[in-house]
């Protein structure tokens, strides 16, 4: 569908946001972590196809971002980062600029971690 709505035009970015269920278990919210997951899993495929049409796909797990939910985080979770705090939304922001930008043009179809060295 999104393919379809494209007018063809070369330099066209899809940007699909996973978080990163494939790499560590969440038993206590399965579904979730299925359709996240769902999506890593088909990145590739999906790019190949929307890339005949001149949209160039890659999804991004920005890890556990502060958007207010961690502000009291406890001590150990932030130690689970190796800075000693989660991302703030401008580090997935950035890494997600410089792929929609020429300069990320050769990367398609991939699945980017960008969770600052998270340890699950």
């Amino acid at each position: 569908a999104l393919a379809a709505q494209h007018d063809g035009r070369p330099g066209g970015r899809a940007i699909w946001m996973t978080s990163g269920q494939q790499l560590g278990p969440m038993s206590d919210n399965l579904a979730y972590a299925v359709s996240k997951a769902a999506l890593a899993g088909a990145t590739s495929s999906v790019a190949v196809d929307l890339a005949a049409s001149g949209i160039l796909l890659n999804t991004v797990n920005p890890g556990p971002v502060n958007t207010g939910y961690l502000d009291n985080a406890p001590e150990e979770l932030l130690q689970a980062f190796p800075a000693g705090r989660p991302g703030e939304p401008d580090d997935p922001a950035r890494l997600i600029a410089w792929l929609v930008s020429d300069d990320g043009a050769w990367v398609v179809g991939q699945v980017l971690n960008t969770e600052g060295g998270f340890q699950r």
